[in-house]
């Protein structure tokens, strides 16, 4: 158990995602519907004891439960967090139960944020519920998690829950963005699109990279190259070799693109995501002007160029989304998005 920091870090060569957490709900980006509610629950002074808060990684859970604790007026002193992951057990949480029958210290309440809460033993969810079931006036319970579905229907039914939503990838780029920019650094077209699809729908993991870019970057102005040198990301050009390959129907282009980025020891998964990317971008030149002017802001001009120049059906676009899922699974990792390659040529000569 610790006593939560409630203090914005000076340093930013420390981490990115605790310089830039939010500290206020003004802050909370993405999450307007939970924002909403927890402070008009302040308000009119309906707070709940219990919360549970699920979502996956990195989608701002304990930093939202801190703010509402400091919301509640509550001092770090009267704010107590505990890591279910190494707190698991009856004795951890029989702790916390002889800790909750004691007074504040120097607030109105005494705020219990339990992080990973999944993790507690069936034993210990047996001792919070007796908890929660007949809380003191003075505490409330925060319980945040990633796999709500091993939190116990009785422990579900006594909080009140919210759904914490992952930020979108136009989400993620502008954070990346901006917090670049604070940084003192800009980034090259393309370079915070990288970012955010590496975030993978968590503002931690995507300022994780982004910190990992800027703090390689020699100079102020961060290029896709070194982006992509940093990240382990495939090199732009052989995606697109790929991906001009695959929409032509080029086999052996196509599989020479593919043996290119597995002999670079890129993720397979990450190469296939790019190229449906920007396949993406091909198929919604031709029927949707707009939305593809809008994916075009934040990709080079040569990228738009040569990928708007591409003829490419939806079932291209199907076939890389299988051999996406199938990649993870794969005893041969590069052999889901080969069969690909190949099947098109197949069914071309089939037809």
């Amino acid at each position: 158990m610790s006593k939560s920091d409630g203090t914005k870090s000076g340093a930013t060569k420390t981490a990115l995602y605790r310089e830039y957490r939010p500290h206020s709900f003004k802050d909370v980006i993405g999450q307007d519907h939970i924002v909403k509610v927890l402070e008009g629950s302040i308000q009119s002074e309906k707070v709940s004891h219990a919360y549970l808060f699920a979502g996956s990684r990195g989608t701002g859970k304990t930093s939202v439960a801190r703010i509402f604790a400091h919301a509640l007026d509550t001092t770090d002193n009267d704010i107590y967090e505990i890591d279910a992951a190494s707190n698991r057990g009856i004795d951890d949480i029989r702790a916390v139960r002889d800790g909750v029958a004691v007074l504040p210290l120097e607030s109105r309440y005494k705020v219990y944020i339990i992080d990973e809460a999944h993790m507690l033993t069936k034993e210990a969810w047996n001792a919070l519920l007796k908890t929660l079931e007949e809380p003191p006036a003075h505490a409330i319970f925060i319980l945040a998690t990633t796999e709500i579905d091993k939190v116990p229907e009785t422990i579900v039914s006594r909080c009140q829950s919210f759904s914490f939503k992952r930020p979108s990838r136009e989400i993620l780029r502008e954070v990346a963005t901006n917090v670049a920019k604070k940084e003192g650094f800009v980034l090259e077209a393309g370079v915070a699109d990288l970012i955010a699809m590496m975030g993978d729908g968590s503002f931690r993991d995507m300022l994780g990279t982004l910190q990992k870019v800027i703090g390689a970057g020699a100079k102020s102005k961060i290029t896709l190259a070194e982006a992509e040198l940093v990240t382990g990301a495939p090199k732009n050009s052989i995606v697109n070799d790929f991906v001009s390959a695959f929409a032509s129907k080029n086999s052996d282009k196509a599989l020479a693109a593919i043996s290119a980025a597995d002999g670079a020891g890129i993720d397979m998964k990450m190469f296939i995501a790019l190229a449906l990317e920007k396949m993406r971008f091909a198929l919604l030149y031709k029927n949707s002007k707009d939305s593809a002017k809008q994916m075009a802001e934040h990709m080079s001009p040569e990228d738009a160029a040569l990928l708007g120049g591409l003829t490419v059906t939806s079932g291209m676009l199907a076939a890389l989304l299988r051999a996406y899922d199938e990649t993870g699974k794969a005893y041969i990792q590069t052999l889901p998005l080969e069969l690909a390659a190949l099947g098109l040529v197949g069914a071309e000569n089939a037809g």
